[in-house]
């Protein structure tokens, strides 16, 4: 049955037996055990950046075109084969025999070779001659291809591959395969350019078990340019994505307080829907400690458990540990359960296990558990939390009061266009129990608290104007344990007054031209009136009650205080105006400010232990602004000013170029006042004039496409000394990258400093050795990726400090 060149394509019917189509469904398998050696995916993914668009394999031609992004394509097994050829010939029943340009397709898999010879009563095919292999995701060339269809037993020798859809391009000498199980001879992996393999992972056997998503190498080398750097007898491996029991990636670093450390992380993958991590670590000046990681999942929620135990740390003579717990559990459609527990063996654990400053600002570890609900006008939850002493210069007694248990409730509904109703509700237990005070040891009573809060406002607003009353009132009691009571001069102290408040505002706007482009500029003023009767409130204990910083959103606010021990008097007006600029083509906001400050019309009475009462006149001036000279300047600043002392109380200042090529440049100015500083009073950690004073300055700077520096210089100029200093120097090109850095940081609340180098190579689509320079960096450094500067930061610290006696 001959055929004319140029005849056009046959399809499948026109093949005497249509088996002819499955003998090549198996060629995709090389890739898989090609890749094998291969890392998952990381977080962030490698940068591709530097690499040149240069494939190891060009794209056949003949080959189906890629499906733009979006599409979706039938199954290949519901898709046509087409097969065309130079000529077709063969005895029908027997043996088929293409010849010439031979070129199979199906969906998106391509198959060419010169010759192809099959086989139908042996189901024995050949593939002899430049024979090709794509699809989607990868190509594939080799000399030669044959197998036995039936027992579905192939031969692949000389082959070349390139993954299309992620960086990665390798060979092999030989690949055999019989079913599930194949084995590749002298086989290699790079992402690296072709003629540029600064890395490359070869193996003279990989044996693969595609069924049970296992692979064992044999005599792998890893080598950096032609220099062997790791050598591996014996190693087993997974080849998709399935997770499998081994280890994970090594750390290893070197400071001051460690010396030397190295962690071995052991993943143990015991169901589909739990695991568990080991990791243990050693510490020449510390030494060793075993970590666990225990991670569950069902249909309605998931949970992390960790753990670590040192039994001997050589620095403080005491065996270490800790212990958490975070999870959640979906009970219904409005409730959810979650538990965010820990235990650590000494207040010096985030001090001494921390890697940043920040070990030094925890003072107390919080457990909470509870139960969360919510609905369509509704909130409420039923928790209790615990308070674990995080801070070694501070004593139990410093701890706040543990609530158990602790009720709330939140409703709010519009009741037509104009009318809102809603009350905020709590009951609770405050518990401490007694604790070290000097050398004796001191009963702190504790109590419960009710505070209910219900209140109604009229919402009238329009497009460019808004008109918000409210009416509240709020009623406070309490039953306290005996001795508090007695010292307070009763066990049911209560409390009850309204609250009326009036929030307006208007906004203006107009459009103009500056610089050729097309602007709006807002003009957004404020009034808030805010009056609350004086209550005598010097009866009642202060359990969580906080004076809240000043700031912007304290101009609106109907309490200057955190919690419900405190209610302010007030009889005061806020006055407040914003402006911004936004340029009409992006929205992007070129400039924004905003100015006030309060009036209060009389003194305010109610206050916490050693506050200063706010008397009347007026408030510091609040003042926020920020500014984009250009798309890579980013300037903003608050500052607040006292006109009646003709102080600053607090000044920041901050500054952001983006430099070209993913670089960076951050500056940085805080100030804050003590605004309870009490000139008559010791000098103490709580009676100084000011609270901080700090610069903080970083970047990223680029050199060159592959190298650059990074730097940090955090300095206090209130402690006179810095909290952190980061130098170092980092190298990239399109496949391996190497940090090298120096950390100098606060290791302890008595301010000592902490010395280490850390060196991190990473060989892009593999992995990383070294400690994880990244993680450090990113912290450090505001941009560090891009992408970081339009997320809210984290919070940093999980508790603050407390007053050690509820008693006013």
């Amino acid at each position: 049955m001959p055929a004319r060149k140029g005849y056009g394509k046959l399809t499948a019917d026109s093949v005497p037996d249509r088996r002819v189509r499955p003998a090549f469904r198996l060629l995709p398998l090389p890739f898989c055990i090609a890749i094998s050696l291969s890392a998952q995916a990381e977080d962030p993914p490698p940068d591709w950046g530097l690499c040149p668009v240069e494939d190891a394999i060009p794209a056949f031609e003949g080959a189906p075109a890629k499906l733009p992004p979006g599409a979706i394509a039938a199954p290949r097994s519901e898709q046509p084969t087409d097969i065309e050829g130079d000529s077709l010939g063969g005895v029908k029943d027997q043996s088929i025999e293409y010849q010439g340009n031979v070129a199979l397709t199906r969906g998106d898999q391509f198959i060419g070779t010169d010759k192809l010879t099959y086989n139908e009563q042996t189901e024995t095919y050949v593939a002899e001659g430049n024979v090709r292999y794509q699809d989607s995701g990868m190509r594939v060339v080799a000399d030669r291809a044959e197998g036995n269809q039936g027992k579905d037993q192939h031969k692949i020798d000389n082959i070349r591959y390139q993954l299309i859809d992620r960086r990665g391009h390798g060979g092999a000498e030989s690949i055999e395969m019989d079913g599930t199980e194949g084995s590749m001879r002298r086989s290699s992996y790079t992402t690296c350019p072709p003629d540029a393999k600064h890395w490359e992972l070869r193996a003279r056997q990989i044996d693969v078990d595609t069924e049970k998503g296992m692979g064992v190498a044999r005599n792998a080398t890893l080598r950096i340019g032609r220099v062997p750097v790791l050598y591996v007898p014996w190693f087993m491996f997974p080849i998709d994505d399935t997770r499998r029991t081994g280890l994970l990636y090594p750390s290893l670093s070197n400071s001051n307080r460690n010396g030397f450390d190295y962690r071995q992380p052991i993943y143990l993958n015991l169901a589909p829907n739990y695991d568990l991590t080991l990791n243990p670590r050693y510490m020449t000046n510390r030494g060793a400690s075993l970590g666990a990681e225990f991670r569950y999942l069902n249909p309605r929620g998931a949970g992390t458990i960790t753990g670590m135990y040192m039994p001997d740390d050589e620095l403080r003579d005491r065996d270490r540990g800790h212990f958490t717990f975070n999870a959640f559990q979906n009970l219904s459609r409005h409730w959810r359960a979650r538990s965010n527990l820990i235990w650590i063996s000494d207040p010096r654990y985030f001090e001494d296990f921390s890697n940043s400053i920040n070990g030094t600002s925890i003072t107390t570890a919080v457990s909470t558990l509870g139960l969360y609900g919510r609905g369509p006008y509704w909130d409420a939850s039923l928790m209790a939390d615990h308070h674990q002493l995080a801070d070694p210069t501070l004593t139990d007694a410093n701890l706040p009061f543990s609530r158990q248990p602790r009720a709330n409730f939140r409703w709010e509904q519009p009741f037509g266009s104009w009318i809102m109703a809603g009350v905020d509700a709590e009951a609770v237990r405050f518990h401490k129990g007694d604790a070290m005070v000097g050398s004796t040891r001191r009963e702190f009573p504790g109590g419960s608290r009710l505070d209910l809060k219900p209140y109604v406002s009229f919402p009238l607003e329009g497009a460019s104007w808004f008109l918000r009353p409210t009416l509240a009132w709020r009623h406070t009691e309490y039953r306290l344990d005996e001795g508090l009571g007695a010292r307070l001069g009763g066990n049911n102290p209560s409390r009850s007054l309204p609250i009326a408040s009036l929030d307006s505002g208007l906004f203006f706007d107009r459009s103009f031209r500056w610089r050729d482009r097309e602007y709006l500029q807002t003009l957004e003023p404020r009034i808030f009136y805010l009056n609350v009767p004086y209550r005598d409130q010097s009866n009642l204990p202060v359990f969580d009650t906080r004076l809240l910083s000043f700031s912007w959103g304290q101009l609106f606010r109907d309490n200057r205080y955190s919690g419900a021990d405190r209610q302010t008097d007030a009889n005061q007006l806020t006055v407040a105006v914003s402006s911004r600029m936004i340029r009409g083509a992006d929205g992007f906001e070129k400039l924004s400010m905003s100015l006030g400050q309060i009036r209060y019309f009389e003194d305010s009475q109610v206050t916490l232990p050693n506050e200063r009462t706010t008397q009347h006149g007026k408030s510091s001036w609040v003042a926020d602004a920020n500014w984009s000279p250009s798309d890579r300047w980013t300037i903003g600043a608050s500052y607040q000013w006292d006109s009646r002392l003709r102080r600053e109380d607090l000044a920041s200042v901050r500054a952001r170029y983006l430099l070209k090529d993913d670089g960076i440049v951050n500056l940085a100015y805080r100030y804050r006042r003590n605004l309870n500083f009490q000139p008559g009073r010791p000098l103490s950690d709580s009676n100084q004039p000011d609270l901080l004073e700090q610069v903080d300055f970083s970047f990223l700077y680029p050199i060159n496409p592959t190298w650059s520096v990074v730097g940090r210089y955090y300095y206090s100029i209130f402690d006179k000394k810095p909290l952190e200093t980061v130098a170092g120097v980092q190298w990239e090109s399109c496949c391996i990258a190497a940090r090298l850095m120096g950390r100098r940081w606060v290791k302890n609340v008595e301010g000592e400093l902490d010395t280490g180098i850390l060196f991190e190579i990473e060989l892009k689509g593999l992995g990383s050795a070294g400690q994880d320079t990244r993680r450090t960096l990113r912290r450090a450094i505001l941009g560090y990726y891009r992408d970081d500067l339009y997320l809210v930061p984290p919070e940093t610290a999980t508790g603050q400090k407390a007053d050690p006696d509820p008693t006013p």
